[in-house]
């Protein structure tokens, strides 16, 4: 059997390639958009791409299962349960509970697994003839390293009132199930630490069923369906803007785009012009080459792997946009933008000091300069971490507004008063910095060092 994960850290998101080399044949598991890296796999290890399945709709990347069925000619093979409303709603082979799907010597069982949503599904592998007996299980956003799967995204991203409580209920019982699998057998979960769909996913990338049993905290709520459900629901990070998108796209059919497009570099002219007529500009350099000295009006989003994400936060997927970013750069965020399904970008720019335009500094303070704020009338102190991170402790009299959410609530920050914005380490306020820059708050000052530097300094 060959076996190989692929990780895409810029999402945490983890898809997998798992072959039959006796006779020739693979299956991908939810993979990413930009599918080369599965073609290259495939060629090198003289196997062909016959099977590619998907373990839910996924909400936070924009799975490239179709781009591989145009590619190859797989067969694309995705949930059937969950109920009317969970159907893709484009040509595929359903499955069911307890339905098989063969690979050469290889079979993977499918298991209903809902509760992160209502169409979830795992793949309990065998490898035939090596035994009967399964060897892993692949359980997209159900089971994670030391975490389950969120079941709050549909309600708090999609809208759907009331399916948290429902889709907690279901995750305490699929839980249940997964304790009666042998303790030996392998789990690869879909994601890992850094993503969103769960709020304390563990660094190691498998695990086992036995080590969930004694390690995972969902496993500690044996006949106590309510405390597992409160401790499900509490505390998880807020959702990002664009995974109502996602949800939206993996579901329904849509263009596909088997290749990496090819991104124009602007020049002076083609970027002043578009500029002018309203463009939104991304600088995606480091946050302290953006301070000093930026583009009036565009926003820091830093090239790094939380770019997509914070792009999926501040982009409408309607409006196009440019990008600062150096030539060697343009290829790696046109791959993270993709895996979210941002194709909307009109160009690139990669020096902003001869574009002609007269460039602005940030305002950038020091921890004794912020200091001298603290408790002062006609100062606004704004918190923009996460709401579970202020609510762990903050700043006396510090504001919170996350900085995901900031552009659409100004209104709670002040023109009349400094502003003084800070996060955990710099990145977050930058680009809360920028929104309010753009959008005429001209009294901001921004504090990097934030409450890494604040605590390491021995505050409190």
């Amino acid at each position: 059997m060959f076996f190989q994960r692929i990780y895409d850290k810029s999402l945490a998101q983890a898809s997998y390639i798992i072959g039959c080399q006796a006779k020739g044949e693979a299956i991908v598991i939810d993979p990413q958009r930009d599918i080369d890296v599965y073609l290259e796999i495939a060629k090198q290890n003289d196997l062909k791409i016959t099977h590619t399945a998907e373990t839910h709709i996924h909400a936070d990347f924009l799975c490239g299962s179709r781009e591989l069925v145009a590619a190859t000619g797989a067969e694309l093979y995705l949930s059937d349960e969950g109920g009317q409303d969970w159907q893709y709603e484009f040509p595929h082979n359903g499955l069911k509970h307890g339905d098989k799907i063969t690979v050469g010597n290889l079979t993977l069982e499918v298991l209903h697994t809902p509760g992160h949503t209502p169409e979830s599904i795992s793949f309990l592998l065998t490898d035939h003839p090596a035994t009967d007996k399964p060897v892993m299980i692949f359980t997209g956003d159900f089971v994670f390293v030391g975490d389950i799967g969120r079941p709050d995204l549909l309600e708090k991203a999609a809208g759907i009132i009331g399916s948290r409580q429902k889709g907690a209920k279901q995750m305490y019982e699929s839980i249940r199930r997964f304790t009666e699998l042998p303790d030996y057998v392998q789990v690869w979960p879909g994601h890992g630490a850094g993503s969103a769909c769960g709020k304390a996913l563990g660094a190691v990338p498998g695990s086992t069923v036995g080590y969930e049993k004694i390690r995972n905290w969902a496993f500690r709520y044996d006949n106590d369906e309510q405390g597992f459900v409160d401790y499900l629901l509490e505390g998880q990070p807020e959702p990002p803007k664009y995974f109502a998108m996602m949800k939206h796209l993996n579901k329904v059919d849509r263009p596909l785009l088997v290749e990496v497009p090819k991104r124009p570099k602007l020049s002076n002219r083609e970027f002043l012009s578009a500029y002018k007529n309203g463009l939104i500009v991304i600088d995606t350099r480091n946050k302290v080459e953006y301070a000093r000295g930026y583009i009036p009006g565009s926003l820091n989003i830093q090239g790094n792997n939380a770019f997509s994400t914070w792009m999926g936060w501040k982009i409408s997927y309607e409006k196009q946009f440019i990008l600062v970013a150096d030539d060697h750069q343009i290829e790696d965020l046109t791959r993270k933008l993709m895996r979210i399904g941002m194709d909307n970008m009109y160009g690139y720019v990669s020096d902003v000091q001869n574009l002609g335009l007269e460039l602005q500094m940030a305002d950038v303070i020091d921890i004794e300069e912020f200091k001298s704020y603290i408790g002062k009338d006609g100062v606004q102190i704004v918190d923009v971490r996460g709401e579970s991170e202020y609510q762990s402790g903050h700043i006396e009299g510090a504001d919170h507004v996350f900085a995901g959410t900031l552009q659409h609530n100004l209104d709670q920050i002040s023109r009349d008063k400094q502003v003084v914005l800070h996060c955990q380490a710099g990145d977050r306020s930058t680009i809360a910095y920028s929104i309010l820059r753009k959008h005429g708050f001209d009294n901001v000052k921004n504090y990097s060092g934030g409450m890494k530097e604040w605590k390491e300094k021995g505050n409190s």
